[in-house]
This record gives structure tokens, sequence and C-alpha cells, in this order.
């Protein structure tokens, strides 16, 4: 998989769509189980038509760009959804800067300046909900009909259920928000889970006997909150397990999200590098204690309980 970031940098890969490709277009925002069946789609019909796979995303997305303050709160950054679209055989991804400019598009220059003249599109693969274009005026049959005119033809995928309801990044969040973890991996396909760098923290964790990692998850928001027993890869050759804290860890005045880890019989220095969190277990909702000893008391309570969880001696 190979990110362009936006349209003025498809001169390199030129070549390689010069005849063309299979594009679906979204926000893949949890690249859940209903994105994975359009993903599947679009590298069917790529192969069967020997044409390049492609997924076009917006940076920051539609809602974040449109009402700010309102948005939903993203399952996923930038980073990890391209680090989901690595896992598949999808060839491209087109990051475009969801502007101004972009906004004011009307559907009919949306398909003659992005679809055929920079993207030259023979297939386009859309969910049933798709909308685009100023004032979402663009829709799939809008699409139909331009394709029949343009060259290239649409196909849309249907809602994908679980559970007799669609699964969406909306269903998703609410899960989270429970937090009901066994909902959200049945909605995803996997346990729900985040990336981050190791980062220095204020050290607390040291004086409280409880060594932590502090992660920069790239976000201004995290769409869970609370303890949790977790996984966590990208440090050896297997998930090790451990417990984190996910909030504002208001008994020491914090106001911004932060993600500390404490893993279990672990003691090498990690700073900089990139981990994936996952969560296995919630313990319980973040709270504010009376004072660090207070707090050094839960904190061992919680480790207890995610050993416990894990099947793990003692500390």
């Amino acid at each position: 998989m190979q990110l362009i970031r936006g349209l003025h940098n498809l001169e390199p890969f030129k070549a390689a769509l010069q005849n063309g490709c299979v594009l679906t277009i979204g926000n893949f925002d949890g690249v859940h189980l209903g994105h994975r069946q359009v993903l599947q789609e679009v590298i069917r019909q790529a192969q069967a038509k020997a044409l390049p796979s492609v997924v076009m995303l917006f940076e920051p997305l539609p809602t974040e760009f449109f009402n700010p303050a309102a948005a939903p709160v993203r399952l996923m950054n930038l980073r990890e959804k391209l680090q989901a679209f690595a896992q598949t055989h999808i060839d491209y991804v087109v990051c475009i800067r969801f502007d101004a400019a972009f906004a004011a598009l009307t559907a009919e220059e949306f398909v003659e300046r992005i679809l055929c003249r920079s993207l030259r599109v023979k297939h386009l693969v859309v969910g049933d909900d798709f909308h685009f274009g100023a004032k979402r005026q663009g829709n799939y049959a809008f699409l139909q009909q331009q394709g029949a005119l343009k060259g290239f033809s649409v196909s849309e995928r249907p809602t994908f259920a679980v559970e007799d309801s669609r699964v969406s990044s909306t269903r998703i969040r609410e899960a989270l928000a429970k937090p009901d973890l066994a909902e959200a991996e049945s909605l995803l396909g996997h346990a729900f889970t985040f990336s981050g760098r190791v980062i220095h923290g204020q050290k607390l964790g040291r004086k409280l006997g409880f060594r932590t990692l502090n992660l920069n998850p790239k976000r201004l928001q995290m769409p869970v909150s609370g303890v949790f027993a977790v996984t966590v890869d990208g440090l050896a050759d297997r998930p090790w397990p451990g417990v984190a804290n996910i909030g504002v860890r208001p008994t020491v005045n914090g106001h911004r999200p932060s993600i500390e880890v404490h893993l279990f019989d672990w003691s090498e220095e990690v700073y900089g590098r990139h981990v994936d969190v996952s969560l296995r277990h919630f313990i319980r909702a973040e709270m504010k204690f009376d004072g660090l000893e207070a707090l050094k008391a839960q904190i061992a309570e919680d480790a207890a309980e995610a050993r416990a969880y894990f099947g793990l001696a003692g500390a």
C-alpha cells in the first residue's frame, strides 16, 4: 500500500494509474467489518479488471471541517487507518485535504475533476448511504448517470449487519462509551486497538511503585475512558499484558487526555517506540482519589484484577 498525499502528488504514480483504477471513497473511521466488505469488493473488482485498487479519504474529516465542536470522536487517527489499509491488498490510499475549496466543489465538478481527470476511475464502489459534493448533492443514482456518460461503472455495497443491526462507526463509539468491549470487537472484527509513541511523562508512576509507558495517541479525545486490562504489541515477540488508565488523571488535576500503561514484569526503557494497545477487559471507570496514597492502593487493586484476568501470578 502506498500513500499519496493530495492530488497534486499524483505525478509519480501517473504510469501506474494511466489505464485507470477501481476506487472507493469514505471516512473509514475504525475500518470496521462494514468497511472491510467495501474494501474486499474494491480489491475483487481491481483484480478482475487488472487495475490498481485505490481508497480516497479526507483530512480533516468533513464533519470536523464543517462543525469541529460537534464532530464525533475518532475511532482512529490517520496513522492507524493507514496501518489497517496496509494489512489489506489495497494498492493506493489518496488522502485529500478537506478545505473550503474542496467543500465547494459541486457533484458535477467532483466527478469531472477528481474521478475522471485526476484518477481516471473505471469502476467506483460506494456504500449505500454515500453522498458527495457541495450540499451533498451527489448520490449513487447521480454517479450511475455520470458513469454512463463518462465511461465508468458504479456498484454499491449494501448495509453490513451484525445481530440484525447496521455496523457503523457510530455504533462502535456507543459500544465503547458503555464500555462494551465485546460488542465493539464484534463490529470491528478485532479488539479495539489504538497506537501511540512512548513519550516522557511526569514519572509519577515510578513514585507510586508502578512504572508506566506514557503514550501520545495523536488525538484530542479518546472514544473510551477508564482502567483496562490491555495487551501491547510492538515491544516483544508476543503481545505483552498490562493495565492501562485512559482519561485525564483527575487526582493530579489533569485536563488533556492521558494514556498510561503499566506492563507486567517489564523493566526495559522504550521511549520513542510506537506501540499498539488493545483493550481486553474493563476494570473500572476513571475516578478522583483523596491523595496519592489512595490512588496507589487502587492501582494495586487494578493491577491485581488485570493479572487475574490474564492468569498471571501476583507481582
